[in-house]
């Protein structure tokens, strides 16, 4: 029972991480089509908040050993790649 509970909580844990994750890259979105460019100084001032606000929830549930710190780093290193993608599509229009 203990180890079912435990399996759900870092299910859960996992699950949080990645919904801010993707809340992230939804904001990012917005912004980039919508309101500024990449270059603009308060486009970096989120993103390098956010991604470290993000940074920070995983480290803290890695050390609560809710999350394995390899998924915790992939998570993070996918936001990563798509948010670059995403620069690069809007820097080439």
């Amino acid at each position: 029972m203990a180890s079912e509970t435990t399996l759900d909580h870092r299910e859960k844990a996992y699950s949080l991480l990645k919904a801010d994750a993707e809340k992230i890259l939804r904001l990012i979105k917005v912004q980039m089509e919508n309101l500024t460019m990449p270059q603009c100084p308060l486009y970096e001032e989120v993103l390098d908040t956010q991604m470290f606000g993000l940074s920070r929830e995983i480290d803290f549930a890695v050390r609560l050993g809710l999350v394995n710190e390899a998924d915790g780093k992939k998570l993070l290193d996918s936001l990563e790649k798509e948010l670059s993608a995403i620069h690069e599509a809007i820097s080439k229009e």
